[in-house]
């Protein structure tokens, strides 16, 4: 899996000066002079978030964006060199940080964390997290979703080894979940919502008391340092339209609908938990990112001596009262 990872992120090495800000691939290349700053983005991500807002355009540089199915492979391409910043949830920079990637975090928000769910199918005779002992559980690795199951796990007493994890992409597990190869499935929004409207699925423990509902924006410590106006820009503009999106969820449904292809009554029943809130990168983020990572030690998911402190650069918290 790894090696597929690396030699994706070889090829978009080779092909994102070709990747534009908007569907054309062929955009211009920047101007002599001109800063260009690579965002590394998923579907209804940073890009539809701007767009939607009117925050994309009129950048004193110039955007391009390379999308990615989760944020491990985001965080690949961050580390490789081939895009400066991007969004990813609260568990893939912590993978990335065991490998020593060369990351930094460099801004936080906050979700709510009911959206995030261990759901098992209609007919499903599992009812309590005690039952996933043994069971084929569906799971991105080094996602959100992977700390989820291990905290669900975790206050269960069981351990990543008394379950079969079944290690998936999402649009993989949802064929999986709905073809009944897998026992349960853990996932985040919008997934969540759909396979609870258009499978019926059933949620056995959502995220209360077990996640913590952060994100970030991750980005190359070479590109802080050699395009950091252009970082704290952009850091700016999204926390602005974060705040948007927040204050104009309906609006924001149907930009996320139409981006990803879902029916608009998933994107309603999602929005809600989709949001996001910017937040300071405090003692009390990175302490909790610091729990999930000595939990994922523990289990021997990752390696031990992770100092999760050492891949944050504070500088942009004051981004967050700007964006007010």
């Amino acid at each position: 899996m790894r090696r597929r990872v690396l030699a994706a992120v070889a090829v978009l090495v080779a092909t994102l000066a070709g990747c534009g800000t908007g569907d054309d691939a062929a955009a211009p290349a920047a101007a002599p002079g001109q800063v260009e700053l690579r965002v590394g983005d998923q579907k209804a991500g940073s890009q539809a978030l701007l767009k939607a807002a009117g925050l994309l355009d009129g950048t004193p540089y110039k955007i391009t964006f390379a999308q990615f199915t989760s944020g491990p492979p985001l965080l690949e391409a961050v580390n490789a060199g081939a895009v400066d910043i991007g969004g990813v949830g609260n568990t893939p920079p912590i993978f990335a940080a065991a490998a020593n990637s060369k990351i930094k975090i460099v801004a936080a928000f906050k979700q709510n964390v009911t959206g995030a769910a261990v759901i098992v199918p209609e007919n499903s005779t599992l009812s309590s997290p005690a039952d996933l002992k043994g069971k084929k559980i569906a799971v991105a690795k080094g996602s959100s979703s992977h700390y989820h199951l291990l905290s669900v796990l975790k206050k269960e007493g069981l351990k990543f080894s008394d379950i079969q994890p079944q290690y998936l992409q999402p649009a993989d597990a949802l064929a999986a979940f709905s073809g009944g190869t897998v026992d349960a499935w853990t996932i985040w929004e919008p997934f969540t919502s759909q396979a609870l409207l258009q499978y019926k699925a059933k949620v056995l423990v959502d995220g209360t008391g077990y996640a913590n509902g952060l994100n970030f924006q991750v980005a190359a410590p070479e590109a802080i340092e050699t395009k950091t106006d252009a970082v704290r820009d952009f850091l700016t503009r999204i926390a602005k339209a974060r705040q948007w999106a927040l204050s104009h969820k309906p609006e924001w449904a149907k930009v996320w609908a139409a981006e990803t292809g879902l029916p608009p009554e998933v994107a309603d029943a999602a929005v809600d938990n989709a949001v996001m809130t910017p937040i300071v990168i405090d003692d009390a983020v990175i302490a909790s990112e610091q729990e999930m990572a000595d939990a994922f030690t523990a289990e021997g998911l990752i390696p031990g001596g992770l100092k999760f402190a050492d891949f944050v650069d504070q500088r942009f918290n004051d981004v967050v009262g700007a964006a007010q």
